[in-house]
């Protein structure tokens, strides 16, 4: 699998994009966010609270199978 991320250094989770891939599917969640707040706020802002829940969780499966070394537990030193 390829790395699109970097590992935090502290804790669980992935850390910035380290490729171009990573900086699109930020993009890509940053956009739908922007875009659906726009259309859809104030009239269906039930719609748009969905919107975030599905690109979060889009983003979150996508960044912890393209972390550098995988989601584990890191305490600062080891890489």
């Amino acid at each position: 699998m390829a790395e699109w991320f970097a590992p935090k250094r502290y804790g669980l989770g992935a850390g910035p994009p380290i490729a171009w891939q990573g900086w699109l599917v930020l993009s890509v969640f940053i956009a739908a966010i922007t875009i659906a707040g726009f259309t859809l706020l104030p009239e269906h802002w039930w719609l748009w609270a969905w919107v975030i829940v599905i690109a979060t969780m889009a983003l979150t499966l996508v960044a912890a199978r393209t972390t550098r070394g995988g989601w584990r537990w890191r305490w600062g030193g080891d890489e």
